[in-house]
């Protein structure tokens, strides 16, 4: 009987209670202070031949720089003058378009003028057959002269662009 008194003691203990710890508290915890260790660099010498190589490669890159700036600055006075020159033909060929205009205009208020004053039908057919034929001959010509003027504004403007690329590669050649 005793083994069961023994037994019966061991269960009656009270269990430990967990307490809960707050839910927001704050912990602080600092890093560990210590120092880096210094490591120093050793000293060693660059063969000559090494050194040499390195300039000559430096040397090299400033040639190099050089010459590109001095092709991207032509290249950018080019553009210049082709944006200039293309700039001042749209120009002149806006007002050959607006003069082609203008005469197109003045002929078909000068058509009516002469329709008001029409007697008969047959006058106003006549008028207005004159007129297209007139008119017909006009456009050919107006058509004609405006593509000229734009095939010299597109050559005027690809001129540079064409003496710049031939120069450029006679240099390299």
């Amino acid at each position: 009987m005793p083994e069961t008194a023994a037994s019966s003691a061991t269960k009656s203990k009270p269990k430990p209670v967990a307490v809960a710890a707050p839910a927001f508290e704050m912990r602080k915890f600092e890093m560990p202070k210590f120092d880096m260790p210094k490591y120093e660099m050793p000293k060693f010498e660059v063969p000559p031949v090494f050194r040499e190589f390195a300039e000559k490669g430096i040397a090299q890159a400033k040639d190099n720089y050089e010459k590109c700036k001095s092709a991207a600055e032509q290249a950018t006075d080019v553009l210049e003058d082709t944006y200039s020159t293309a700039s001042k033909g749209c120009a002149s060929y806006g007002l050959k378009v607006i003069e082609t205009t203008r005469a197109n205009t003045d002929a078909t208020f000068d058509l009516m003028s002469e329709l008001m004053g029409a007697k008969s039908y047959a006058e106003v057919v006549e008028l207005t057959s004159a007129f297209m034929r007139k008119q017909f001959d006009a456009m050919i010509a107006q058509t004609k002269e405006l593509s000229e003027h734009a095939q010299k504004v597109a050559t005027d403007t690809v001129e540079p662009i064409k003496e710049s690329i031939s120069s450029t590669f006679n240099k390299a050649a």
